[in-house]
Parts: structure tokens; C-alpha cells; sequence
């Protein structure tokens, strides 16, 4: 049994960048807030998203960027226009973090790292009057209503004023989104979507000799092409990498959605490599005329039309040998290289993943309609965005969001 309740003015349940930025909203406001995580430390996913360089946001202009959410775009838009990616800067700034604008448009901390910027906020949320508590997890809800946590020596019930849920979703669980939060919260008649994996890659059908000789290799500079749900051809250029499994990387990441939703609808997707996207057909038929008798198919794919080994090896693999020496049809094929997928890569692997609070359950600040003074912040409502600084911008702005509509609420109440 739980000891006798602890009452706190405001409790935070997870400290990711969602989760504390509501914090920081209600300190600022002059109220406690004690902020609860199941790991041993905070911000976990957040600095294992810091490894190779914090992508921070994006630079691009707002329409563009809000358009980055997909069918939870206008949702999103109502966050952004509370908290948008330059004013994401700014606080960064005000943390005494620069950040600069790299050449693709994403956005990082100068020094690269997302450790100095977690270990400056946490300062400044610590002196501020926020208690951060870690090894403590949600266990759910007593019979009084109040939240049950579990720490490493006892079971604690708190009532407090508002309680904002930071909880995850349901990719990377040794980090602490495992998702377990879900069923629980079902339980309490909350409306939740089953998570699916988002930003991940996919299963594909390889050749023993392929996948030996392949994985790990990057497909430079390549488009790729899959119909969304409403059957519009979604085009995309970037690199891409063949994995052990299949394919996976930025660009793959970025049409992950449509390509997963292609899989639920009709149990496989259509996707299109052009492996030369600079190049015309009609430049490709031109070089491979230059074919004289003696020049190898491989020579010309690689001398005329600079063809990599990896971009040869894949033309191989997902043709037969008869249409790569049909050199009459070969350009075409190049632009539209055809590859049948059927399933995602599992849900633990994704970058970050879809599904979980429906916002059909939640007030435009992000309250739960059933429990008063109960929020909900980050990637555990159901909306899902692309790599690039997207995630973590929605991110920040739903913990502005939330945190601010909880001010309010307290504010009335006093």
C-alpha cells in the first residue's frame, strides 16, 4: 500500500524535452514543480538524439515546416503559433547555447552536442523551484483517484493541482519510451491509437550474395518515390542505406509514413528508386549509345553513366538479367527502378512512432476532457513528423502549450 499522499502545487511525469519545457512554463509562473522519470537520469532519448549532432529544428519557412505533420498539420499549427522553431532558438540562446544553420536547412547547437544544453537548462529548472525526482515509475491511477509511483524502496501516492503526462511513445524503451502507459490509460476511457513505428526503415527481400556484399553501403544521391494515402505520388531526393534487412536512412526515413500506411492498406507498397535523378532519359539514352561493341554493360553503367557499384549492385537485384541488357528500356528503368516492400522494421527500432492520445480526447491546451487539471505533451499524443528537427520542435511547443493552459488553470483557481 502506498504511504500517506504527498500533495505538490504542480508534477510533471517525464523528463524529456516535452515534459520539462511544461515545467519550465509553470515555474516561470512562480509555482513548485516536481518532475518524475522512471530512468536514473533525464533526457535520455533526448541526448541519445544529440549522437552525431543535435539536429535542434528547421529553418525552413513555417508553411513549409507545418506541412511536415501531415494529417495533424493544423493541430500542430496551433503549437507552433504558441512556439516555433525560432523561438526554440532563442531559448536556446538564452541558455547561453548559439546555434547555426547548416547547409540543408537543419538547425544545431554550435558545439553540436545535446548535453551542454541539458545540463544548462537543468540548472536553471533546479534553481527555479523544480524538484526533478528520477527511478520513479508511473504505476497509474489509485482508487482515489490520485497517481501512483513506484521508486526503488516504496510505492508513493501524489495529489497535486495538475499533473502533466510526458510519458513517450512507444520506440526506444530502453531510453524510456516502452509505451507501457497505454493500456493504462485505455482503462481509464482515454481514447488511444495503437502506436506504429514512424522515421524507421524496412524489410526488404534480399539475395544472400546481395546483403553480404551490401549492407552498410549508402545510396548517394538518389530519388525516391511511393504513392501516399490519397494515391498522389510523393517524390523525394536524398541518400539512403541498404541494412541487413532492407533499407533504412534520411531519406527513407522521410516517406516512412507513406510507405507504412501503403503496407496497412493494401499489405505491400510500391516504391521507386530513380537512381540518377540529374540525368534525364533522354541523357541516359544518349550515353549508353556511346556503347561500342566491345564495352561491357558494367563498364558503361559505370563510365558513361557513373553508376556506382551499390546503385549496380541494387539495379541487379531488383531486376532480371534480360531487362538490364534491354538497353532500349534500361533509362526508364533507371528513373523508375520498381521495389516491392511489405512490412516495417519493428517498432523498438523507429526513430519515434505514431499513435497514442487521441487528441479527440484533449482541450486545445492539451487537457484530458475526463480528468480536470490532467495533461498530456509530446510524442505520447497520437501525430507524427519526419526527421530534420521536427520531432523535437512539436515537441518543446506541446510542453508551451501545456504547461501555460496549466498556469492558467491554477491561476483560477487561487
Amino acid at each position: 500500500m502506498p504511504n500517506s499522499p504527498i500533495t505538490h502545487q504542480a508534477t510533471v511525469i517525464g523528463a524529456g524535452p516535452a515534459g520539462l519545457m511544461a515545467a519550465e512554463q509553470l515555474s516561470n509562473a512562480g509555482f513548485v514543480v516536481d518532475v518524475y522519470d522512471a530512468k536514473p537520469s533525464v533526457g535520455r532519448k533526448f541526448l541519445r538524439a544529440g549522437i552525431g549532432g543535435l539536429n535542434l529544428t528547421h529553418a525552413e519557412p513555417s508553411e513549409q515546416f507545418v506541412k511536415r505533420f501531415g494529417g495533424q498539420a493544423l493541430k500542430i499549427a496551433e503549437w507552433l503559433a504558441v512556439f516555433n522553431a525560432s523561438d526554440l532558438r532563442q531559448w536556446a540562446v538564452e541558455l547561453g547555447v548559439d546555434t547555426f544553420e547548416g547547409s540543408s536547412g537543419r538547425v544545431f547547437p554550435t558545439e553540436m552536442k545535446a548535453a551542454p544544453l541539458l545540463r544548462a537548462w537543468l540548472r536553471r529548472l533546479r534553481s527555479n523551484r523544480v524538484r526533478i525526482h528520477t527511478r520513479h515509475r508511473w504505476l497509474g491511477w489509485g482508487d482515489d483517484g490520485r497517481v501512483q509511483l513506484q521508486n526503488p524502496t516504496e510505492t508513493i501516492s501524489i495529489h497535486s493541482a495538475v499533473t502533466i503526462f510526458a510519458l513517450g511513445g512507444g520506440s526506444w524503451a530502453s531510453l524510456g519510451s516502452d509505451g507501457q502507459w497505454m493500456p493504462l490509460f485505455e482503462a481509464q476511457g482515454i481514447n488511444c491509437r495503437p502506436f506504429q513505428p514512424s522515421n524507421m526503415g524496412f524489410n526488404a527481400e534480399w539475395r544472400d550474395d546481395f546483403r553480404e556484399q551490401q549492407q552498410g553501403q549508402a545510396l548517394k544521391s538518389v530519388c525516391l518515390s511511393v504513392s501516399n494515402p490519397g494515391g498522389q505520388l510523393t517524390s523525394q531526393k536524398g541518400d539512403a542505406m541498404i541494412s541487413q534487412h532492407g533499407i533504412e536512412g534520411g531519406l527513407v526515413y522521410t516517406l516512412s509514413a507513406s510507405i507504412r500506411e501503403q503496407i496497412n492498406q493494401q499489405g505491400h507498397a510500391e516504391i521507386y528508386w530513380d537512381l540518377l535523378p540529374d540525368k534525364s532519359v533522354e541523357q541516359l539514352q544518349a550515353a549508353i549509345g556511346k556503347k561500342r561493341p566491345k564495352d561491357s554493360l558494367s563498364s558503361v553503367l559505370r563510365r558513361q553513366l557513373k553508376l556506382d557499384k551499390t546503385k549496380q549492385a541494387l539495379l541487379n537485384q531488383l531486376t532480371t538479367k534480360q531487362q538490364v541488357h534491354d538497353l532500349e528500356q534500361l533509362p526508364a528503368l533507371l528513373k523508375r527502378l520498381p521495389q516491392t516492400i511489405r512490412s516495417c522494421r519493428p517498432l523498438d527500432e523507429a526513430i519515434s512512432t505514431a499513435g497514442g492520445v487521441s487528441f479527440d480526447s484533449l482541450n486545445e491546451g492539451l487537457m484530458l476532457k475526463s480528468k480536470l487539471g490532467v495533461f498530456c505533451v509530446g510524442e505520447m499524443l497520437d501525430w507524427e513528423a519526419p526527421t530534420g528537427g521536427y520531432l523535437l520542435t512539436a515537441c518543446f511547443a506541446s510542453g508551451v502549450v501545456a504547461g501555460r493552459a496549466a498556469v492558467t488553470l491554477l491561476d483560477e483557481a487561487n
